[in-house]
């Protein structure tokens, strides 16, 4: 009455040692490491550069444990931090300027398990240590962007219409389009009524010139939030690729905020510095009728001329460069640090895409023997790295910034630009950093409390329940062993949550025991015998176990749905483990049962 077929048998058993086995890689720990990652696509991580490394760390008497090119980048282990930080500037020199060096951590755990990959989970900020930002968009400038591209637009539609314009320029959150007479400004009315809709137009008259100012649509101001948001948060997660973080967590919060988080981030200050950083390219053209001394003496005075802003260059010259670019950093598709090969000082080499070669190409051409000014902008503030003349036709889309710059300097504002343009000013409205030893003790006070937690459980249930209890408690471990196998098998991010979690998944699935204790219990007392017990026990209990869990999978799959953040990660563990649950508190529950009093034909009395 109370067998198994073999196979069902079979099936348990294999289901638990595929369990074991990947959860077996969380309890070797991890060690301190360095990812060797190219900065660049034409660079490569392969075992020519892994032989490099190794010799240098050779030489300086530097021994990794272990060390491997996989993925695209290169991972050595070391024994501690000491010698990590000691590799990291070996290496550095070593590979050269073409690959970054990043610290990070790896698994301890053998070679055999990662080539089945069995992998451990990945712990979160709380548990592992790292930094955690809080980063505000400036949702202004991301509409002003806006409508300095509106400038473009119009100026080129109406350049293709042959329609006259006495200029185009921003004022506020406004485009102010100026005409010479009122039959031109309503031929420009027609054509960008019907060319760009998401533009509000009205007709304004000021003495003898006839004006269109522009405004941006609603929606078409929200639609230009959202995207300035989601290039943020992209360009970010480019960044961060850049550090070499493992797992990191990158996301939206509210509707101009973004968080992130980098577990086992050593170097904090490095990790600020790169995401804290605004850092986008535009090239203008120098007001050149604007250079004459009493001029520059009244812009730097705050009487600045239209349509131009004031800059000093890094030489301490006074500079007027027009208000509209010729070109962004959204056109660039790589930049890397280098050394300038006239003068030799540091500088960063920019590749365009095709269409900003195009248009790089028509600027310098039509402006020869003219200053450019190349200007980086952080934070809002714009500064004018270099401002040269332009001797001659540029071709090929590849520009070259260079201007009093340190080798340091040339790296980071390469990384910057390469990592892509930001379509809206950053800042860091908060930042917690949680050290190593507050993770580890984190860990520590967590898994305490899940092992107090299962002691207490399992003493209660084999006082009161007997070698039916004991079962209960097998069958629990069984849950416990599924869960950490599936959340490393998913490689999910575990944190204090998560934990908390788990040990609510073990409440409820001694719960689920409980109830089917008491049902054979019940049925004993009612004069049924305990095989036939046994059987209804579990039949009768099986549909109040499965209502009680769905209850909590649907609160679970809510949780996840409209939480964010640690709230997630307890719903991730929370649904999983009621899976876990279905098949322990039953399945393996019910095999360990008929294992014990299915073989036996009479059974006198069953200790529960």
């Amino acid at each position: 009455m109370n067998r198994y077929p073999i196979w069902k048998y079979t099936l348990i058993a294999v289901v638990l040692l595929i369990a074991a086995l990947y959860t077996l890689p969380n309890f070797f720990g991890e060690a301190p490491a360095l990812q060797v990652s190219p900065l660049r696509a034409t660079l490569k991580a392969d075992a020519a550069l892994l032989q490099k490394a190794t010799d240098a760390l050779g030489q300086e008497k530097i021994a990794p444990q272990s060390a491997v090119a996989e993925g695209g980048s290169l991972r050595l282990r070391f024994a501690d931090t000491d010698t990590q930080l000691r590799a990291k500037d070996v290496i550095e020199r070593a590979v050269g300027e073409g690959y970054i060096v990043a610290l990070n951590l790896v698994s301890n755990s053998p070679g055999w398990l990662a080539s089945v990959r069995a992998m451990p989970m990945y712990l979160g900020l709380d548990l592992r240590g790292g930094v955690h930002f809080l980063l505000q968009l400036d949702m202004k400038a991301a509409v002003g962007k806006q409508l300095d591209g509106y400038i473009t637009d119009v100026r080129n539609r109406l350049r293709e219409d042959k329609i006259a314009s006495a200029g185009i320029a921003r004022e506020g959150q406004s485009l102010i389009i100026r005409f010479r007479d009122a039959g031109a400004r309503d031929k420009a009315l027609a054509l960008l009524g019907k060319s760009m809709p998401d533009l509000v137009l009205r007709e304004v008259d000021e003495g003898s010139e006839a004006r269109i100012v522009a405004t941006a649509r609603p929606e078409a101001i929200k639609r230009s939030q959202e995207l300035a948001l989601q290039q943020n948060i992209g360009t970010l997660r480019n960044r961060v690729n850049e550090l070499g973080v493992s797992e990191p967590v990158i996301q939206q919060q509210g509707a101009d905020r973004i968080v992130v988080q980098l577990p086992g981030v050593q170097d904090t200050a490095k990790a600020k510095d790169i995401l804290g950083r605004t850092a986008t390219l535009e090239i203008r053209m120098v007001a050149e009728d604007l250079t004459d001394p009493a001029t520059l003496q009244q812009a730097a005075a705050g009487n600045v001329p239209f349509g131009t802003e004031y800059y000093v260059e890094r030489n301490g010259a006074p500079l007027l460069v027009r208000r509209t670019p010729v070109l962004t950093g959204e056109r660039l598709t790589d930049a890397q640090p280098g050394f300038d090969g006239q003068t030799g000082e540091p500088a960063v080499h920019l590749t365009l895409d095709s269409q900003g070669a195009r248009i790089f190409q028509q600027v310098t051409r039509e402006n020869v023997n003219r200053r450019m000014a190349i200007l980086l902008i952080e934070k809002g503030s714009a500064e004018v790295v270099t401002a040269p003349v332009i001797r001659t036709e540029i071709g090929g889309g590849r520009v070259q910034i260079s201007g009093r710059m340190t080798t340091t300097e040339a790296r980071d504002v390469a990384l910057l630009l390469r990592a892509g343009a930001l379509a809206a000013p950053m800042e860091i409205i908060e930042e917690r950093t949680v050290g190593p030893s507050l993770g580890a003790d984190n860990i520590a006070r967590g898994i305490d409390s899940t092992l107090v937690g299962f002691l207490l459980v399992t003493l209660f249930m084999c006082v009161y329940y007997r070698i039916f209890g004991a079962i209960a408690i097998a069958a629990l471990g069984a849950n416990l062993l599924l869960l950490v196998a599936l959340l490393s098998m998913l490689q999910a991010t575990l944190t204090l949550p998560g934990i908390a979690g788990i040990a609510l998944t073990l409440g409820m699935a001694i719960d689920a025991n409980v109830i089917i204790n008491e049902r054979i219990r019940e049925e004993i007392r009612n004069g049924s015998t305990p095989q036939a017990a046994i059987t209804a026990g579990y039949d009768r209990a099986f549909d109040a176990i499965l209502d009680a869990n769905v209850t909590t999978l649907i609160a679970g799959f809510a949780l996840f749905w409209l939480g964010s953040g640690p709230i997630r990660g307890f719903a991730v563990t929370l649904c999983l483990g009621i899976f876990t649950t279905l098949f322990s508190a039953v399945t393996v529950s019910r095999a360990l049962v008929n294992l014990t009093y299915g073989r036996r034909r009479k059974v006198e009395r069953l200790a529960v």
